[in-house]
């Protein structure tokens, strides 16, 4: 048996995200089906983290044990055949130690958020951004962006059906700059809760629309009530782009 760890580029647009359910297709899945396709072998894939529905990723590291005498060329090429019909592609494979754990053993998950900031629709980028009509105030963002930074309880930027055991996170980095027609947030940490990029994104936003200050972001973040802090933004211009091990 020899354990893989593999570099997986994807559009979550018609997935259920990640993890593998019973009302939908998700990357999991797809991935587990190429490889039984050419193993014959029904294995799970564990991924560094669980992407939510309609999230993308440029760099999604997972691994996962083959019986099969393969080598890591031919796992990414013999995946990538089966999954030549889907927008998934294995960018990487590589044999590595059986100690090593895709999820337990990241130190850090990188996150960007694209807001197409314009008046026109979309078009080339449909499904991969946001789009906001309003001229956002990109400086307005940024500034209130650093009451997040650090160690915080993030209830208000959490899902309500957010599992994770602790609603405390720390924030290492959280950028807002725009980039032509392009608002671009980019965030990082150890591990985020359900929704807390989204949510964030969605209380910077209303920040960049004139609605809310920085002192309203302090507040929401104090109150520790999901109802106290902004929409979530849409999945879909929600990017997982790096994870640091």
């Amino acid at each position: 048996m020899t354990r893989f760890r593999l570099t997986v580029e994807y559009d979550g647009t018609d997935y259920v995200g990640w993890q593998r359910q019973d009302n939908g297709p998700s990357i999991q899945a797809a991935l587990e089906d190429a490889i039984e396709a050419f193993s014959d072998e029904k294995v799970i894939v564990h991924g560094a983290g669980r992407t939510d529905a309609g999230v993308h990723a440029e760099a999604m590291p997972a691994h996962v044990d083959i019986d099969k005498d393969v080598g890591a060329d031919t796992v990414r090429d013999a995946m990538n055949h089966f999954l030549r019909t889907v927008p998934i592609s294995v960018l990487y494979a590589e044999a590595v130690d059986d100690g090593f754990h895709a999820r337990y053993a990241a130190t850090a998950r990188h996150y960007r958020y694209r807001i197409l900031n314009r008046r026109p629709q979309p078009a080339l980028d449909a499904g991969r951004v946001w789009w906001v009509r309003v001229r956002l105030d990109v400086d307005a963002m940024a500034d209130a962006a650093q009451e997040l930074l650090g160690q915080h309880d993030f209830t208000s930027f959490r899902a309500t059906l957010c599992q994770a055991k602790s609603p405390v996170k720390t924030l290492d980095s959280l950028h807002v700059m725009r980039h032509r027609d392009e608002v671009i947030v980019e965030t990082s940490a150890q591990s985020f809760l359900h929704h807390q990029v989204r949510n964030i994104v969605g209380t910077l936003a209303m920040v960049g629309e004139g609605k809310w200050t920085r002192s309203d972001v302090r507040t929401a973040l104090a109150a520790r009530s999901r109802l106290a802090a902004g929409p979530t933004a849409p999945a879909c211009g929600l990017c997982l782009v790096h994870v640091d091990y």
